[in-house]
């Protein structure tokens, strides 16, 4: 007995050290450390005091509102502009938000936030502000997926406005197309514009394509030409829908 208590008073007190230690241990586990952080909170702000905070939120908040604000102007604009361009058209039409975009593949299809119960149908035109963006190529209830005609398997009939010349496009995977003409000495120079052809099966005719960036008459098997174009592709966020019934179902 005598050397049990003898015991106790010499180790007694470092079991129950250790006894807090690994129970408060538990608790901390138990509660994934969230009173210790609150605590380690209180601490710090007691330091701080009420002097940081209002000025620096005030601040924060501020920027905040005026980010918001050009941000609002920003899209403001861009809807103005898409307005305008769908006023150019006599047909009913269908706004729509680009919704999807691969970086991958940021210069072949986009994803728009308007399908079937909107209205939209295969083959309908896509155009923006500046000129043609391609056509629809699938669709579900509520999204449609766009051809780009920078697309390289994208090919679009076209024609020169000032001389008639006629030919395609393909894509090349950047905001820059491939003009092929169909004759053999097309009258063609820089600065032309280019539109959808008359005779395409695809695309209504006259919509701007871009324009004539450089001229190559000698290339072989038939006279090329590099057409930059005018809608800007590589940031739209907002297109337009043109119903459009292909002339390939009626033959």
């Amino acid at each position: 007995m005598f050397t049990m208590r003898r015991w106790w008073e010499r180790y007694g007190s470092r079991l129950i050290f250790i006894g807090l230690v690994l129970g408060l241990a538990l608790f901390i586990r138990r509660t994934q450390g969230s009173v210790v952080a609150e605590i380690y909170y209180q601490v710090v702000r007691s330091f701080h005091g009420n002097s940081l905070p209002e000025e620096r939120w005030t601040d924060a908040k501020v920027s905040e509102l005026e980010a918001t604000l050009e941000e609002v102007k920003g899209q403001n604009a861009k809807l103005q502009k898409l307005l305008e361009h769908k006023q150019d058209f006599a047909h009913p039409t269908i706004s729509a938000p680009i919704i999807g975009r691969s970086v991958d593949h940021w210069w072949e299809q986009i994803l728009l936030g308007r399908g079937s119960n909107q209205g939209v149908q295969e083959g309908y035109i896509v155009t923006a502000p500046g000129g043609l963006v391609g056509r629809v190529v699938k669709v579900t209830p509520n999204t449609s997926r766009v051809l780009l005609i920078s697309d390289p398997t994208s090919k679009v009939g076209v024609k020169v406005s000032r001389s008639g010349g006629m030919g395609y496009i393909q894509g090349g995977g950047d905001d820059k197309v491939t003009m092929v003409f169909y004759e053999k000495v097309p009258s063609v120079k820089v600065g032309d514009a280019v539109v959808t052809s008359p005779a395409s099966y695809l695309f209504l005719p006259g919509i701007p394509i871009g324009k004539v960036e450089s001229v190559d008459l000698e290339k072989s098997p038939a006279p090329e030409v590099i057409v930059a174009l005018t809608a800007p592709i590589d940031f739209l966020e907002w297109v337009i829908i043109h119903p459009f019934k292909s002339k390939l179902k009626d033959k």
